[in-house]
């Protein structure tokens, strides 16, 4: 039974980074996720001044709940989210001038909600060029607090970082949210806070987040479920057998109900207290799926929908047209030169049965396109990627590992 060693969740160790270096002491990740993401989020914490040690199982950090400990910065987020949209929020507690800056890729994706946010907290924040998008530069006093409203149905990113700043801020912070995707993640950064000693209130639309700060901790940091996608849907079409040690019942990552997806079409599938199995049985049907709570894994089914006996229609999927690509639109485009056929909408894609052709695949530079279309190729010989190598924003080792899975399966 082909045990896989994923590597650590990508959101588990940029949330435990932010909260390692606002907490008071000193906070140790076990396992956390050493990709070009975190790597970069850590990076931008040691140019705002705060201790970071890197050993290659364990990363300690320095606390400073008070904030940065430099008065002036130039961070780099790279091509990360979570770095990009959490380390000015962070910085925002502190008392200093902080410019944020990003790859192109980044400077694409929206942050506006969540800038609106803070401006409406009081912090003083200024985009260099288009409003709304990086660069940018806080002036950092300190936050007060108090409430604020914020839209969250672009990206669950802004409101958790309203929410990691909330034990930050002199009075807390009362969040109402108009709108909200990806629910899961939300929940990871409540389990991940109330692990660094600070318990979210929830009333319907409005989260309620004391001050007081943070404690330190030692957190180990739990496989990656989007990442694991992957080798659960090779097993689904090849009809082999696939567990992930270290994700079970209580993982923390609403990506794990891909699995769900994958037994309604007919694998077998057994999550138990430490880790999963999914077995292949020779059987994927054709299925309906609302994914917007996993809406990482997209490309996971869409890569795999042809095999399956009907049409797999996935809906609710707005939010994956502003990742590190339209991804939509990426999968979409990818399956037509496979020689699928699809159909688009504004937040659905269907896909119909057929037998995808050899191609090369358009990667658009994101890591999950390569991943997900890495499992078509199991069954479709001639699959080639035009940038194989953007595997490293979450899994560097991703193909070697992948190509010993196949020679297994």
């Amino acid at each position: 039974m082909p045990a896989v060693d994923i590597p650590g969740s990508k959101s588990i160790t940029a949330r435990a980074l932010f909260l390692a270096a606002a907490a008071d002491g000193v906070t140790t990740l076990l396992r956390p996720l050493r990709s070009d993401d975190t790597e970069g989020f850590a990076e931008g914490l040691v140019r705002l001044g705060y201790r970071v040690g890197r050993t290659p199982d364990t990363w300690q950090v320095d606390g400073r709940p008070q904030g940065p400990a430099v008065v002036e910065a130039d961070v780099y987020c790279r091509d990360g989210a979570t770095t990009a949209r959490f380390l000015p929020t962070l910085a925002a507690a502190g008392h200093g001038t902080y410019r944020f800056d990003a790859s192109p890729q980044m400077r694409r994706r929206p942050l506006l909600p969540l800038t609106r946010a803070l401006r409406d907290l009081g912090v003083d924040l200024r985009h260099a060029e288009q409003e709304g998008h990086h660069p940018l530069t806080v002036t950092a006093a300190g936050v007060e607090g108090g409430e604020v409203t914020l839209d969250a149905g672009q990206s669950s990113q802004y409101l958790t970082a309203l929410l990691l700043l909330g034990p930050l801020t002199r009075k807390g912070l009362r969040i109402t949210v108009t709108d909200l995707v990806s629910v899961p993640y939300v929940e990871i950064t409540i389990a991940m806070m109330r692990a660094f000693g600070v318990e979210v209130r929830r009333e319907v639309d409005v989260f309620v987040v004391p001050p007081g700060g943070y404690r330190a901790t030692t957190y180990a940091v739990e496989p990656d479920a989007s990442t694991a996608s992957y080798f659960f849907a090779a097993a689904a079409v090849t009809g082999g057998e696939v567990t992930v040690p270290g994700l079970g019942e209580g993982a923390l990552q609403g990506d794990l109900g891909f699995v769900d997806v994958l037994r309604r079409m007919g694998a077998e599938v057994s999550v138990g207290a430490e880790s999963t199995t999914v077995r292949g049985t020779g059987e994927l049907r054709g299925v309906t799926v609302n994914m917007r709570d996993i809406s990482d894994t997209m490309p996971t089914l869409a890569a795999i929908a042809p095999f399956a006996s009907g049409p797999v229609r996935i809906e609710d999927v707005a939010n994956t047209r502003v990742k590190e690509c339209d991804r939509l639109e990426a999968c979409a485009e990818n399956l037509r030169r496979l020689g699928v056929e699809v159909t688009t909408g504004p937040d659905w894609i269907e896909i119909h049965p057929g037998t995808p052709a050899g191609t090369q695949v358009k990667s658009y530079g994101d890591h999950r396109i390569v991943m997900s279309f890495s499992v078509t190729g199991l069954r479709t010989p001639g699959i080639s990627f035009d940038d194989p190598g953007c595997v490293r924003k979450t899994f560097p080792g991703f193909h070697e590992e992948f190509g010993a899975l196949r020679a297994r399966l």
